[in-house]
């Protein structure tokens, strides 16, 4: 739990958690329609990826320090770059479509400005 302005935030009430949560979901299922070589290769690092992005959120929410905090939106944010680079390997490969490719970096680039957002509170908590 995360208190703000005196309100208890539960985990999945977190706007960058919901968002990470909904790529994760789009990517699984993107994944699943794939041959198998693509889907045993690039497609497990990709699901792993996206995956890291809401359970690294998940992880710094638990922890009781905010630099422990500041740290897992790191890695948080690490595992978002790392699924775009998987997307853009995926989409130069010909495995999703270039619309697909562009709707989930608009996702991607807006959880990312949000998650940099998050990351500088938690800063301005640690000083």
């Amino acid at each position: 739990m995360l208190i703000t302005n005196l309100k208890i935030m539960k985990l999945d009430e977190l706007e960058i958690y919901q968002i990470a949560m909904r790529i994760s979901d789009i990517v699984w299922f993107s994944v699943l329609e794939w041959n198998s070589l693509a889907k045993d290769t690039m497609g497990k690092q990709l699901i792993r990826s996206s995956d890291s992005i809401a359970a690294n959120i998940a992880e710094g929410f638990g922890r009781f320090h905010f630099k422990d905090r500041r740290q897992f939106m790191y890695y948080s944010r690490g595992s978002l770059y790392e699924t775009k680079t998987w997307l853009t390997k995926a989409v130069n490969r010909n495995i999703i479509p270039n619309e697909f490719f562009n709707e989930i970096q608009l996702e991607l680039e807006a959880l990312g400005i949000k998650l940099n957002n998050f990351i500088s509170v938690i800063n301005k908590k640690t000083q």
